[in-house]
């Protein structure tokens, strides 16, 4: 019902050409979309909140991301954050942490699902980030742990993106010198990437 009457005023406002307020995007995430190791305001959720007003769409970026935190921290604080923000879309990016500090694969399944569905009944469009992990974890805990990201969005019918790190992955001048988290000269690169996915949601 209040998405309905919602949409109903987004287009009496329209054609009133009344500004109407925005809605909220909310960036569920770790240290990769928190901006570690450079200005916040030079992350990629930053440069899109950029973006969208630049393009007139009407959204807010909520950066609600953690440096360090896993899927079970999230899910833990997605549903206070749920009821702060009311956003419309939700990026989830989470996993990585699990990855690096070799937590079990089907935990990290169980919390993404369930992080999805919270989005999801909460009237959210979501998109799941995913995330890869070095060939030193071996190669069984390695490839079922980049198989979790596609099979729980075909599962829950949500946006994929299967690599945030995609675009710059292999270049080394791109990350900080603990070689994981990208420099802010990277940021934009990973916008393109991650608005290749979320702009059919918008």
């Amino acid at each position: 019902m209040f998405k309905t009457l919602s949409f109903v005023c987004l287009c009496l406002l329209s054609a009133l050409s009344i500004p109407c307020s925005a809605a909220n995007l909310l960036v569920f995430g770790d240290s990769l979309s928190a901006g570690y190791g450079i200005p916040r305001e030079q992350s990629w959720p930053a440069l899109l909140d950029q973006r969208l007003n630049k393009e007139g769409r009407p959204y807010t970026v909520v950066n609600a991301s953690i440096s360090g935190e896993t899927t079970a921290g999230g899910r833990a604080r997605l549903e206070a954050a749920l009821r702060q923000h009311h956003p419309t879309v939700v990026v989830i990016e989470l996993g990585a942490n699990d990855g690096l500090r070799g937590l079990p694969v089907e935990q990290m399944a169980d919390n993404l699902t369930a992080l999805v569905r919270m989005a999801r009944q909460a009237g959210a469009k979501v998109l799941l980030v995913g995330m890869r992990l070095p060939p030193n974890y071996g190669p069984d805990y390695v490839s079922r742990f980049e198989g979790t990201f596609p099979t729980v969005a075909k599962k829950e019918k949500a946006a994929l993106l299967p690599f945030l790190l995609e675009p710059i992955a292999r270049e080394a001048n791109a990350f900080q010198q603990d070689g994981l988290h990208p420099v802010a000269a990277a940021q934009s690169r990973l916008l393109d990437h991650v608005w290749s996915a979320l702009k059919p949601l918008l």
